[in-house]
This record gives C-alpha cells, structure tokens and sequence, in this order.
C-alpha cells in the first residue's frame, strides 16, 4: 500500500476492512496509523466494541515487542502498529422528526460508555450522551432506497440527480448524504491530523464524477 501510494502521488490510504478480527484485519489494522469504527444501534455492535478494545490493545502491543526485535541488517520499511482509535460512526438507524426513533435510542444512549470503557479504557462514559460525546464522528441515517439507486447509476448516493431516479424527496435526501458524509469526511481528517482543500472533480468514462 505504501509503495502503490508513493506512485500515485497519494496523501491518504483508506482501508475498508469487514467485521472480523482475522488475519487479514490485522494486517491490515498494524499497517493503519488510525482505525474510525463503524457501528449499528444493536446489541452485536456493543458485543463488537467489547471484543475489538483489547484486541487492539494486545496486537498494539504484540506488534511494539516484535519491532523491538527486528534485525538491525534488515532494510524493509515496518508500519508503526499505531492504530490509533479516531472515533466512532453510528449508522443505518431510522429517524423520525430527526432524532433516532425509540428502539434505535435505547441502543443508541449505550455507546459513548462502551467505546470509552472497552476501546479507550477510560470509565465514567455513562455521563455522555450520544450527541455531546467527543468521541462521536457521525450519526448516518439509514439512507433507504438511495443505496440500491446509486448502486444502479454507479455513483455515490450524495451524487444522484433526477436523471438517476432521484425526485423530490429522494434528491433532498441525496443533497443531505451529500452534507452528512462531507462532515464526516472532516471530523476524520482534523482528528487525523490532514489539511483540506477544495477538492477537484472529474467525471469517470460513464460520466459519474469523482473526487480528486
């Protein structure tokens, strides 16, 4: 990845790894300097955040011990093994008179208290709300019918026009992921520690645009 980056020119490398703690996801999370942890208003995710914190921790660690180790003789460029946690993503949860509806809520309320305790190792989560929590990146609706759309026009949802099916409340609702996911974008990149700027666009062959 670092090689690949170093050729295109890139400043930042995204790393879009499934809900697992194999092999693969570990390799992929030692090789990343900063881990955003996606997760859904139920009880599997709060299960998640129990297992995922001291996994962490223990490959953090496992990973510092063997670079300690590592051959002076040896040329080959080592990742640092930080993974440091920038904040959690809640998603797909239904809204109504934007607030969370009730069964989402209650799930919702239980996740400033698990991420500090079992990720961070921090207790006294329970005095935060979802809303205030600094911890917090963003709360995604669940976008509906915009998915299965912009998966049909092959674009990202926040790009759909009328032409791809995207009328009246299905356009706002494009126009608000567009504003949702931007923010997004910019809590992680100022956690990360990145500078911005207006980004260029560019249209791909199908003419869907594309961030550059």
């Amino acid at each position: 990845m670092q090689r690949s980056a170093e050729v295109s020119k890139a400043d930042l490398i995204l790393v879009d790894l499934g809900p697992n703690l194999g092999a693969l996801n570990r390799a992929g999370l030692i090789a990343s300097d900063f881990v955003v942890i996606p997760l859904s208003p139920d009880l599997y995710s709060l299960q998640g955040l129990r297992n995922l914190g001291p996994t962490l921790r223990r490959w953090r660690r496992d990973w510092a011990d063997r670079l300690s180790r590592k051959p002076l003789e040896m040329d080959l460029e080592l990742p640092a093994g930080a993974i440091l946690p920038l904040g959690y993503v809640v998603q797909q949860h239904g809204v109504r008179l934007d607030r969370p509806v009730k069964a989402y809520e209650k799930w919702i309320d239980r996740i400033p208290s698990e991420y500090r305790e079992f990720v961070l190792s921090e207790l006294g989560g329970e005095n935060y709300s979802i809303q205030s929590d600094q911890h917090k990146l963003a709360l995604l609706k669940h976008y509906r019918s915009l998915m299965p759309m912009a998966q049909e026009a092959r674009k990202p949802m926040f790009y759909l026009k009328p032409a791809d099916g995207a009328i009246g409340s299905h356009f706002q609702s494009a126009q608000e992921a567009y504003s949702d996911f931007r923010q997004l974008a910019r809590a992680i990149g100022q956690r990360a520690g990145l500078s911005f700027v207006s980004p260029q666009v560019r249209l791909f062959d199908d003419g869907a645009p594309a961030l550059s």
